[in-house]
């Protein structure tokens, strides 16, 4: 049985063409746009450089294009179908059965659909693939289900019944089928079918508690397969298809097949007691609910060793965070800016690397050679966010912590010419309707005339609120892709 790393990948193209993304950012009700103010910024300038960082921020955010990742490896050529350089005599097909889950669901199945084209869809394709309930439209043949509200990043009783039409489907497959997995960031919560013994709220409530104490992607997906009848390779297990290829976009720093989605076509070498530990390090035990803890209890002391997949199983990561950070790279140069690049493997928490950037910046205008143009420093990757214990209301995501968090350590000093923009790549920052936020010399007058400090509300978690009244939250609707995020800075040399 090959390991994970051993699976045959695609390699990874950037996407030749752009999809457009709406773009909405929010401004102050009490501000004119138009006119230089009272404390001198030029409004104008302020403004162009703004979109300029928008503009290499979607420029990375196009490229990922879930439609176009997936017809870019998917073909048809006379008599076969090409899927990854694997090549399939369509004669030899029964039937072509398409499942999945994501925030990227939507554009990967109808990007399936034009790429293998409408004889092939009529005659041999079906499927079925959750996504979120605001990305759902008609395709020809394979249904899109709403498996959870939009915003609502956790499993929820649609998603439980999206997953077994999915299982469903995949087990009535035989030596003649052909499966098409589509996955990308989301599908964890929306693709769950709690093991059996364990409840749906169960199963929402550690993931939730998980979350807000802070653990990284892979302990909740440790956690989330071990509590789950189709994570970690459950879904390959379930079908007797004599072929399945999963295409993935990848959510998750460093590519793992594991992790991404929790791996529901992957071979899992996590066991229940690995999931233990990591409930034993982010919860206290009485809150732990008891079907849970005696479900991994029971599984730890009585489960076989994981079993392989078939053979007949393969992975093709199609998309990442590196093709839109790269992707930015190059746009950011045609605009006539220096590009320091930061790479794709970022994490940690959201306000760490916020005041981190900040420093970056200040260290990069205020060198002893005046740079000789504007910098823009990208980053990309996936932080966290540690919540503080509260009473009072807040909403906020990661992207918009991150950058309340470089608007805290650049609040005091004089930041006409720097521009810190991050958002997810999906459309969507935590529970809020905002895929990030901006932060620039717009925003800090706002503040000021409001007698708003940053650090109150980034004590709370409540950047969402800074941002809504001061103007900087970023926009986007549904990209339909998800490769993490992406931070784009702008840095203007310091005006003498």
């Amino acid at each position: 049985m090959a390991t994970p790393d051993e699976y045959p990948q695609t390699s990874i193209e950037s996407c030749p063409r752009r999809a457009t993304i709406d773009r909405v950012v929010g401004s102050a009700t009490s501000r004119s746009w138009d006119e230089t103010t009272e404390n001198g910024i030029d409004v104008t300038d302020t403004r162009s450089k703004r979109n300029t960082a928008e503009a290499i921020w979607s420029t990375g955010v196009r490229t990922v294009d879930s439609q176009q990742l997936v017809k870019n490896v998917v073909r048809r050529e006379g008599d076969a179908l090409v899927i990854c350089d694997e090549t399939f005599r369509v004669a030899d097909i029964n039937r072509i059965v398409v499942v999945g889950a994501g925030k990227a669901g939507a554009g990967m199945a109808d990007g399936f659909e034009q790429a293998v084209g409408e004889e092939l869809v009529q005659s041999k394709v079906s499927g079925w693939v959750n996504v979120p309930s605001d990305c759902v439209r008609r395709l020809k043949k394979i249904h899109l289900h709403a498996a959870r509200p939009a915003g609502v990043n956790e499993p929820v009783p649609e998603g439980v019944e999206g997953t077994q039409q999915i299982l469903k489907r995949v087990a009535s497959l035989g030596a003649n089928d052909l499966c098409i997995v589509l996955l990308s960031g989301g599908g964890s919560a929306l693709l769950p079918a709690p093991a059996d013994g364990i409840s749906l709220d169960d199963k929402q409530a550690i993931t939730r508690m998980l979350m807000e104490s802070g653990a990284t992607i892979n302990e909740l997906n440790c956690v989330r397969k071990q509590l789950s009848r189709v994570k970690g390779g459950g879904l390959a297990r379930a079908t007797s298809a004599g072929r399945l290829l999963t295409l993935i976009i990848s959510d998750v720093i460093g590519d793992p097949l594991d992790v991404i989605a929790s791996g529901p076509t992957v071979f899992d070498r996590s066991t229940p007691a690995d999931a233990l530990s990591v409930l034993d390090k982010h919860i206290p035990l009485g809150d732990i609910p008891a079907s849970v803890r005696d479900v991994l209890r029971h599984n730890a002391s009585h489960s076989p060793a994981p079993s392989a997949l078939s053979n007949g199983v393969s992975q093709h990561v199609i998309g990442n965070n590196a093709v839109a950070l790269e992707a930015a790279a190059v746009e950011a140069r045609r605009l006539g800016y220096s590009v320091h690049s930061l790479g794709s493997d970022n994490q940690g928490e959201a306000r760490d690397l916020g005041a981190q950037l900040a420093e970056r910046c200040l260290a990069i205008r205020d060198q002893a050679e005046p740079l000789a143009a504007p910098a823009c420093v990208l980053m990309g990757g996936e932080s966290t966010v540690h919540l503080a214990p509260t009473d009072q209301p807040r909403k906020g995501g990661r992207n918009q912590e991150l950058v309340l968090a470089g608007l805290d350590r650049l609040f005091d000093e004089r930041i006409d010419g720097i521009v810190l923009l991050s958002g997810g790549t999906d459309g969507e920052d935590g529970p809020t309707d905002a895929a990030g936020a901006v932060a620039d010399a717009l925003v800090v007058d706002s503040a000021r005339q409001q007698d708003l400090a940053p650090r109150d509300f980034l004590a709370i978690n409540n950047s969402y609120e800074f941002f809504d009244l001061t103007g900087g939250l970023v926009k986007t609707g549904p990209t339909h892709t998800n490769v993490m995020d992406l931070s784009v800075t702008l840095v203007e040399p310091r005006h003498q």
